[in-house]
């Protein structure tokens, strides 16, 4: 039997095996089994039950080949029998074991970072045999609740040129043997409406990795991580945005800003109180709220929203932020992260 050196997951076993007949007399009725036996299966590759082999001549061979996709990893044997007659007619049952391991050929760590809002999904991967790896496929599968593109390096060229390039030869990413690595980057876009939260809300499993590469002899291998995993996605109570700023503004003139309180759950939440706070530390306040320094806001419905105004002055020219508007519920007791600051400029007549 020919066995190859290395045999890694997600590739192809594949066996020559030989059964030679050393004695001086003619076998009959040869049957022969092979199995792939490993920690939690047999698999059945070859069986000759219902088609014995009829003879084999003495000094003759019997030759087949069985493959075998691999998918664990460890300790595996590959079992081969055969059942014969032989030149008496007494029937005689020859097993051999050849037993082999199955390494990981690639190495894949995974990172999940969040940056305003936006899910990045970073994969690298890393070469662990003694053979080139061409890698023709690393897509990443989401689930339904998300979006995945794939960022490249070479994004800045016309989509047109990247297409046609694409559709006449996309060339495999070379991962160099012996610890060559490669990072792939995804950009992750949840699907759920922000509206409505979804009873998924809360799921933090972003979907899996297909990968199939080619070895110098352009053996396929392929395979599939487990299902990834990100940051817990938290349900947020409410959303505080503005809605309208005003394009021109003018210093020491008063302006108005739109605003917005959804409520994102199934439940009334409120009363609120609405502030601008300003730190007391700055000596010169770039902004300075018009009326009550609070603002009183009723109890807002299920998914509904409220819009109100807020009233400011700027008293510095240039470019500004109307920042520190935050929200306090009376009832729980509990603040609510800042309205995100927002930039304006401040004109002089």
């Amino acid at each position: 039997m020919c066995l190859c050196s290395a045999i890694y997951l997600g590739e192809t076993f594949c066996s020559y095996i030989s059964i030679n007949n050393s004695s001086s007399f003619e076998v009959r009725d040869i049957i022969i089994k092979a199995e792939i036996q490993t920690e939690r299966q047999r698999i059945l590759l070859l069986d000759t039950s219902k088609t014995p082999v009829e003879t084999i001549r003495a000094g003759g061979r019997y030759d087949f080949i069985v493959e075998h996709d691999v998918k664990e990893l460890g300790a595996h044997t590959l079992v081969c029998t055969a059942q014969y007659s032989d030149g008496d007619a007494e029937r005689k049952y020859l097993p051999q074991y050849f037993k082999f391991i199955v390494s990981n050929p690639l190495s894949v760590r995974t990172k999940v970072r969040i940056v305003k809002e936006t899910t990045y999904l970073e994969a690298c991967l890393e070469n662990n045999t003694k053979s080139n790896l061409y890698m023709d496929q690393v897509d990443f599968e989401p689930t339904s609740n998300w979006s995945a593109t794939l960022l490249k390096a070479d994004s800045h060229l016309s989509e047109k040129s990247v297409l046609t390039r694409e559709m006449i030869f996309k060339p495999p990413i070379l991962i160099k043997s012996g610890g060559g690595i490669h990072n792939y980057l995804y950009q992750l876009k949840s699907l759920l409406d922000g509206s409505a939260p979804s009873k998924f809300e809360g799921s933090n499993v972003l979907g899996k990795l297909q990968i199939t590469w080619r070895t110098n002899l352009g053996e396929p291998g392929r395979l599939q991580t487990q299902q990834i995993i990100g940051n817990i996605i938290t349900q947020r109570e409410i959303e505080l945005k503005a809605t309208k700023v005003p394009s021109v503004i003018i210093l020491e003139k008063p302006f108005t800003v739109c605003l917005s309180l959804a409520n994102l759950t199934e439940n009334k939440v409120g009363p609120f109180e609405v502030l601008l706070s300003l730190s007391d530390s700055q000596e010169d306040k770039t902004l300075v709220g018009i009326g009550l320094k609070k603002m009183v806001l009723p109890q807002v419905e299920a998914f509904k929203s409220l819009d109100f105004q807020m009233n400011l002055i700027p008293m510095e020219a240039g470019m500004q932020k109307i920042s520190g508007i935050t929200v306090f519920n009376t009832a729980e007791r509990k603040s609510y992260d800042p309205l995100p600051d927002i930039e304006i400029y401040v004109d002089t007549y």
